[in-house]
């Protein structure tokens, strides 16, 4: 949970950087990229992480600009190029965002949970799929950007 917006801001940062590294990975080919067949696929689970942003900030109270549509690309940069701009709209709403602001409670599903919970729930829920999508980008033969430290590629340079 985050109690400062400092805190909040520098995981952000960290966190938005790594997967949209990871969704600039991405090829418009490897959209369909599945662990096996009727799985969701790399295009599916980046698209999923975009939108997801939406549902955490409404949560905490604010809304993202809207999209143009719900439907998933077939353009992986497009999609790339969605989650820079939510990425980035959190980052300016949360330099508005007071400690205090970070403790109040919100209604999660019934559940009151401190908005900070809720910025580490959004957080996680990315780690967990951008972990999902560097499998699938090695199974499609892409090259996988280091995210929490330097990948197999990398290690070789």
């Amino acid at each position: 949970m985050y109690r400062t917006k400092a805190d909040f801001l520098q995981d952000w940062t960290k966190s938005s950087t790594g997967t949209l590294n990871v969704l600039r990975a991405v090829t418009d080919e490897a959209l369909g990229q599945e662990i096996v067949p009727g799985h969701n696929s790399l295009g599916w689970i980046g698209w999923h992480v975009t939108t997801a942003l939406g549902y955490f900030t409404n949560l905490l109270g604010f809304r993202l600009s809207a999209l143009k549509s719900l439907t998933q690309p077939t353009d992986a940069s497009a999609i790339a190029d969605q989650y820079a701009r939510y990425a980035d709209e959190i980052s300016q709403a949360a330099e508005q965002f007071s400690d205090d602001y970070l403790l109040e409670e919100v209604d999660v599903h019934g559940e009151r949970k401190p908005r900070g919970a809720v910025l580490r729930m959004m957080i996680d829920h990315q780690t967990h799929h951008r972990g999902q999508m560097t499998v699938l980008l090695r199974q499609a033969g892409l090259t996988v950007p280091g995210v929490m430290g330097p990948t197999k590629e990398q290690m070789k340079s």
